[in-house]
This record gives structure tokens, sequence and C-alpha cells, in this order.
């Protein structure tokens, strides 16, 4: 069980649409269990989402995954977000992926996934990983 508070600092300027010009904070709670290959984690938490038109939501989601060899994990998650303005509409989806462990410091990461409800965004996600840190024992 942990917690992870986050901020997301307005690093864009609002009056080109590059966000909103507000810090909003995410308060959550996540839980999570491995046995053997299998791994599953998720939770919610509330969003506290400042701003004219902005709205404070819960967001929740849960993941399940499995390492089918030291190079390869796949899983999948469901989610869901509140409203997050005046005007704007829960959404729920989902996302599949994976995770290609080039070496014990470096991934190469992989989703795709789309909404179930809501304004029906289809998402796909390419990202490296540098793992930091001391050796796994």
């Amino acid at each position: 069980m942990a917690t992870f508070p986050l901020v997301h600092i307005p690093t864009g300027d609002a009056d080109r649409g590059l966000g909103n010009g507000n810090m909003p904070f995410f308060l959550p709670i996540w839980l999570q269990k491995s046995w053997g290959p299998w791994t599953t984690y998720g939770g919610g938490g509330y969003w506290i989402n400042p701003g004219g038109s902005n709205k404070n939501f819960f967001q929740l989601g849960w993941l399940g995954q499995r390492d089918f060899s030291r190079a390869l994990t796949v899983g999948a998650e469901i989610f869901y977000f509140g409203k997050d303005k005046d005007a704007g509409r829960d959404r729920s989806g989902y996302n599949i992926g994976d995770i290609f462990n080039l070496s014990e410091k470096h991934h190469v990461l992989f989703s795709v996934g789309n909404d179930i409800s809501g304004d029906n965004t289809f998402a796909v996600y390419f990202g490296f990983q540098l793992t930091l840190g001391p050796r796994k024992s």
C-alpha cells in the first residue's frame, strides 16, 4: 500500500491553450500484490483541480501484468476519470501494453488504448525508461 501525492507545475502559456495556468494536486492510495510472474496493482485518488471552470474529481484504475520472460512483461489496465471541467464528461477506458527489458537498466515501453465512455480518445504511448539505483537481488 502506498501513496504518492502529485503536483502538476504549470509550464505552458494558458493564453495559447497550453495548460490552464493552475496547479492541480493528486492525492492517491495505491495497492499492489505480486505472486510468481503475476503482478496486479491499482487504486484511486482525488484531484484538487483549481481554475475557473475546473472541477475537483476522482480517478480510479487497476492493472494486471505478467512477466513472460526476463525481457518481456505484458499488461492491461482499466481506468476511470471523473469530469474535470463544468462542461466536461466522465471517461473510462483501457490500455494494453508491454515492457521490453533491454537490460537491467534500459527498458522500452509501449501501450495502446481507447476510451470506453467519454470523448472516445485513442491513445498510443512509446517510451524509454532508464532505471537508476541499486541492482535487484
